[in-house]
């Protein structure tokens, strides 16, 4: 089995619920880390599910401030991370094992 270390999503936040990431077929992924940055000047709010299940819901993220969540969750094949923010300024950053 290989196993991988990589950036799984790295994308700005649409106000709409967005697939970030799928797990590729054959292919199993631990979740290790996630940023979520807020470069506006004004508070805003996140949500990230991992497969269909809120991780986070609705978060608040301070204005010009960065969120560090460290944790350990497992994705079996084709499951997905989706995500949105009450603004653009919101970014994500989803980084993971695969191992295929």
């Amino acid at each position: 089995m290989a196993t991988t270390s990589k950036v799984l999503a790295r994308t700005a936040a649409a106000t709409s619920s967005t697939t970030l990431y799928t797990v590729p077929a054959s292919t199993t992924t631990v979740v290790t880390n996630i940023a979520v940055t807020n470069s506006a000047t004004s508070s805003a709010t996140f949500t990230i599910t991992l497969d269909s299940v809120d991780l986070f819901k609705d978060a608040a993220i301070a204005a010009n401030s960065t969120a560090l969540i460290d944790l350990k969750q497992v994705l079996a094949t084709t499951k997905i991370i989706a995500g949105l923010a009450s603004a653009t300024t919101v970014k994500f950053q989803i980084s993971g094992v695969e191992i295929a």
